[in-house]
């Protein structure tokens, strides 16, 4: 039962991760933040960088490694949205 708990949370992990490669690449390409809120965005990856936290210390991989690719993927929109606006 493990096993599956395990494989399940790398799942979720998976595809809620990667659901913002689109947007991150989307934001790159077009150089467009307008419709991006800072705050949400704020408050979003400091919240991603306490679950990073929270998955170190109870020592869940599916929670560090989702986390930890979020926060880098959350954090490089949040740079644009400041980088890119007018």
């Amino acid at each position: 039962m493990q096993n599956l708990t395990e494989l399940t949370g790398f799942v979720a992990a998976i595809l809620t991760t990667f659901s913002f490669v689109p947007q991150v690449l989307h934001v790159w390409r077009t150089r467009s933040v307008a419709d991006i809120s800072l705050g949400m965005y704020s408050t979003y990856t400091f919240g991603i960088a306490v679950w990073l936290i929270y998955g170190i210390l109870i020592m869940s991989w599916p929670i560090v490694l989702a986390n930890l690719v979020t926060l880098v993927l959350a954090s490089s929109v949040l740079v644009m949205k400041i980088r890119f606006r007018r």
